[in-house]
């Protein structure tokens, strides 16, 4: 082998590491994280603050690499021309064609970009000095390119992204447990987080048929027996009604005024913190840290009583149900040995159809007003309508508020016989 075709055989092995070399920075630097970059180049590492850098000039830096990839290969494809065409004549071109399309393919494609994209940030660390100095000769070149992007751009603008910040959060979150990366404690402590700014008062509060409250004029042992029997530390205090509330009353407080012989009830709440019901509850968490308040009323656009929030409720749209040693634990949903769950008709509707993975284009808010809305009437115990493959049966009711619904698979046979049923309802409502 002659001195010249040593160096056309070293010139195409030069120019297919090359292109490995362009193909895995490009690849490397679509998947890296920019995020784990930005901390070690904050930690100091410089190899991590210069890939960064490049990482941050995307346009400039994906030129180079397309420029430099396109002009290795074409001139390694032009020296295994001339090489094949001395070793076998005519058929040279077309050897040199299938030969370099699966070199290429292998070793300056394919491996490279498989390489890269499971070691993004190794190999974008790694390649970011070399790759700097080859967008720098290229400089002119991308100069260039740089003014044919900007024309591109004017013709094709792009449409603004209308997808919301907390659903690519999410997003990021569920890839980040999918690696590894996270565990599902981690990861719902943080979709709890992106979704505890979108929620108001309302979707936390204790309705206002549930909340437990003393008339102004009970007596200080009236008020003790109502505590013991409730089980609450706090409760709210009201005039004549529930839309008139005074005070809120703690039972320390209550032991402490009958031991030191307080007979008035009034003389020993605090006054009431005040929320309306679309009050953002990060906000909600503000105005009971500043207040000093653990129990806040929520009011409606009218003035009167919605409902009640605690610091509690708060808390645990955060962290989850926390439960103390007096809390009767109740599951919202049990299920059954036949396939089918008991569902709380307090229950907000969204966590219903988020387990049954059905859409939400209803117009209630908890699972027992969705019965009602299907329904088309006040609920009784044993009313039921199927609705998307599924039978809802109502279990339990507190007067006219469902407490429990069934939810099970519909068979075929159910779902004519419901619909029956159903418009049968309809008339007499």
């Amino acid at each position: 082998m002659g001195s010249s075709v040593m160096i056309l055989v070293i010139s195409l092995a030069l120019c297919v590491a090359l292109s490995a070399f362009f193909s895995a920075s490009e690849t490397a630097y679509a998947a890296v994280n920019r995020v784990r970059l930005k901390t070690l180049a904050q930690d100091g590492d410089r190899k991590a603050a210069r890939a960064l850098a490049l990482a941050d000039d995307y346009d400039r830096l994906i030129t180079g690499i397309l420029i430099g990839n396109n002009l290795v290969n074409i001139a390694g494809t032009s020296i295994a021309t001339v090489l094949f065409t001395g070793w076998v004549g005519p058929l040279g071109p077309t050897v040199s064609t299938v030969v370099m399309t699966l070199v290429i393919l292998l070793f300056g494609e394919i491996s490279p970009k498989t390489l890269a994209k499971q070691f993004a940030e190794q190999v974008a660390m790694g390649v970011a000095a070399p790759l700097n100095a080859v967008i720098t000769v290229l400089t002119p070149v991308n100069a260039l390119f740089s003014v044919w992007r900007r024309m591109l751009a004017r013709i094709f603008k792009p449409r603004e992204n209308a997808m919301p910040i907390e659903a690519e959060l999410m997003t990021m979150v569920d890839e980040a447990q999918q690696e590894g990366g996270m565990d599902s404690r981690e990861g719902d402590l943080i979709r709890s987080a992106i979704e505890f700014i979108d929620q108001d008062a309302l979707d936390i509060m204790t309705p206002r048929v549930d909340v437990t409250a003393i008339e102004d004029t009970l007596s200080m042992e009236e008020a003790q027996t109502l505590f013991r029997e409730s089980g609450y530390s706090r409760l709210p205090v009201y005039h004549e009604d529930l839309d008139h509330i005074v005070g809120v009353l703690h039972e320390k407080d209550l032991y402490s005024a009958l031991h030191e012989g307080v007979r008035d009830l009034r003389r020993v709440m605090v006054p009431p913190v005040y929320a309306p019901a679309t009050l953002k509850i990060s906000k909600l968490l503000h105005l009971c840290q500043s207040t000093r308040t653990h129990l806040v009323i929520v009011l409606d656009e009218f003035g009167g009583t919605e409902g009640i929030v605690t610091i509690e409720d708060v808390l645990e749209e955060l962290v989850g149900e926390i439960y103390d040693e007096h809390d009767d634990v109740n599951e919202a949903i049990v299920a059954l040995e036949d396939g089918s769950m008991v569902v709380d008709g307090s229950l907000p509707l969204a966590e219903l159809l988020e387990r049954l993975k059905l859409e939400d284009h209803y117009e209630a808010d908890t699972v027992g007003g969705w019965t009602s809305e299907m329904l088309g009437r006040i609920p009784t115990v044993g009313a039921a309508f199927t609705e998307e493959g599924y039978q809802v049966t109502v279990v339990g009711m507190d007067r006219r508020r469902v407490t429990k619904v069934r939810v099970s698979r519909a068979e075929p046979e159910d779902n004519e016989a419901a619909e029956i049923p159903s418009a049968h309802e309809s008339k007499e409502a």
